[in-house]
């Protein structure tokens, strides 16, 4: 590690930066082709913004593979072809993971950082990972991978204690005196907490228990349920098990979906076989 500088509001940024090892098979072209996302791409804030939207809006959060009774596979090589090749989507540790060799790629540092889910009524371990990126003197955090709560558009780590508008959802960040952040949205007026943080960089390694952990307990919500997410500019669509809903500029459709039409629903609304 080498030495550590200050950021603007005393976050001590080192020279380590914990990266995923790059798959063998990325192809940079070939993964903005998958998300859509158009422009010249650099190591600049507004590349990192217009990644994690396009990514978002494209790749779905799913847990396909899971609802089959497979563990999910963290290999590289593997999570770069389920979803680019093969057009799929993933749960927090594919996508953040494909997002992170893309940011690799660009050559933008970044940290996986391990998070705990506070959407339960109970206290659960830190069993998701989201992505902290270092661009432009600041760090923000990304995330595509929190189902239908999650953020929209990365979130300076500096910006405490206001609420910060993502299209139509509001988000705020908090920070506590041993050093944990919190996210929490806007929800009908009260602020809900999604997960807690701290900056302390995680290897691609340590995720291996939780991936297990999520793809075979059967207190998984990953086990117990079907679950689709897509975000889409105007608000998101989300399937879990049968129940469909649809969110748009803050309006709401719902709808069931009978079992044996589901797989078509799948190809249909979500482009997933």
């Amino acid at each position: 590690m080498g030495v550590g500088t200050e950021t603007r509001c005393g976050v001590v940024r080192g020279t380590l930066i914990v990266r995923l090892m790059q798959a063998t098979n990325f192809n940079i072209e070939a993964y903005f082709s998958r998300t859509g996302f158009r422009g010249k791409a650099a190591a600049d804030f507004a590349t990192l913004k217009g990644m994690m939207r396009s990514q978002l809006f494209t790749v779905p959060f799913e847990n396909l593979d899971v609802q089959r009774g497979k563990v999910v596979s963290l290999v590289p090589e593997e999570i770069y072809a389920k979803i680019v090749d093969r057009r799929r989507g993933g749960y927090c540790y594919e996508v953040n993971g494909l997002f992170a060799m893309a940011l690799d790629a660009l050559g933008i540092p970044y940290r996986f950082v391990a998070a705990r889910p506070m959407t339960y009524p109970v206290r659960r371990p830190k069993t998701h990972m989201a992505v902290v990126a270092a661009i432009d003197g600041g760090q923000w955090l990304c995330d595509l991978g929190f189902g239908s709560y999650g953020i929209r558009e990365p979130l300076d780590i500096c910006d405490l204690d206001r609420g910060i508008r993502q299209d139509f959802d509001t988000f705020r960040l908090s920070k506590s005196p041993e050093g944990e952040y919190l996210l929490q949205s806007l929800d009908d007026g009260s602020w809900k907490n999604l997960y807690e943080f701290n900056l302390s960089p995680q290897e691609w390694v340590d995720f291996q228990p939780a991936n297990h952990l999520n793809s075979t307990h059967p207190d998984s919500i990953f086990v117990r349920s079907l679950m689709v997410v897509l975000q889409t500019p105007s608000g998101k669509e989300v399937l879990v098990g049968n129940r469909f809903k649809s969110v748009s500029e803050g309006r709401f459709l719902e709808l069931t979906i009978r079992r044996e039409e589901i797989p078509a629903f799948l190809q249909r609304k979500f482009s997933l076989r």
